[in-house]
């Protein structure tokens, strides 16, 4: 009876709207609110992002149009995700198990990479910067590490002097883009030349998706990047330059948050 039970609500969801799969989702996380009225839009957006807010009396919900054609319980997952998270309500780690593993298919995954690339624009400056040129540093790294064999992505200094990202790779995008925080007398080479070989590794050892598991630093990754001449000296004057640059509570491991 319990299954039976279980497979009838279950189908149910089949046969409900978006919006009345938020209005029960409502229910289930604020069961004393009464539910207001629920406008959901999909948008044309350049990722996967998804906003939510209560605005006027009314809950409004833009979803990315990527997922418009997403089944049921992906929509009910991404429903209870978005509204614990507008309650301050702890998640439920099984929808947001579900709805990882659903980004995280082969397909999803190349609709994004290729929405990304149609509808997203990379900001970045020239990579020759005020004291460091990154084509110089990626073709010396390439020559030291790499047997001078790894084509070279398009590369720039970021347009903000971001202090949370020193580095990120964009796949999508194909480029290398180092924070403008890093173009200056206070950052030591040897700093700015170890985040660029860490973003370089990242075309060598890319990410990999297994299940609802994103790993972006897997264990081939993190044993290459030890092999950089100096890795320990070069992590400890990077978290010397975080430091001095205000970024205050950070240990060694948080290092790996800044360059992606």
């Amino acid at each position: 009876m319990l299954q039976l039970g279980k497979m009838q609500f279950e189908s149910a969801l089949f046969f409900e709207s978006i919006e009345q799969i938020y209005g029960r989702v409502f229910r289930s996380i604020k069961p004393r609110t009464p539910v207001p009225p629920i406008a959901v839009r999909f948008r044309r957006y350049a990722n996967a992002n998804s906003r939510i807010r209560l605005k006027d009396g009314q809950l409004c919900v833009d979803i990315s149009d990527l997922l418009q054609n997403a089944p049921a319980p992906i929509q009910e997952a991404l429903a209870s995700i978005l509204i614990s998270k507008l309650f301050q309500k702890q998640q439920d780690p099984d929808w947001m198990a579900r709805y990882k593993r659903y980004l995280n298919r082969a397909d999803i995954r190349r609709s994004l990479s290729a929405v990304k690339q149609e509808r997203g624009r990379k900001a970045f400056r020239d990579p020759k910067g005020k004291i460091y040129d990154l084509r110089e540093l990626f073709e010396e790294i390439n020559v030291e590490y790499f047997h001078g064999l790894m084509a070279r992505p398009d590369l720039g200094w970021s347009v903000r002097q971001s202090r949370s990202i020193l580095g990120h790779y964009d796949p999508c995008h194909h480029v290398i883009v180092l924070s403008r925080l890093l173009d200056s007398e206070m950052a030591p080479r040897l700093i700015v030349k170890f985040v660029m070989f860490h973003e370089m590794l990242h075309l060598r050892h890319p990410t990999q998706h297994k299940g609802s598991r994103r790993c972006v630093h897997t264990p081939q990754f993190k044993q290459a990047e030890r092999e950089f001449t100096g890795y320990a000296e070069a992590r400890q004057q990077l978290k010397a330059f975080m430091d001095r640059t205000f970024l205050k509570d950070r240990d060694l491991e948080d290092l790996e948050r800044a360059i992606d």
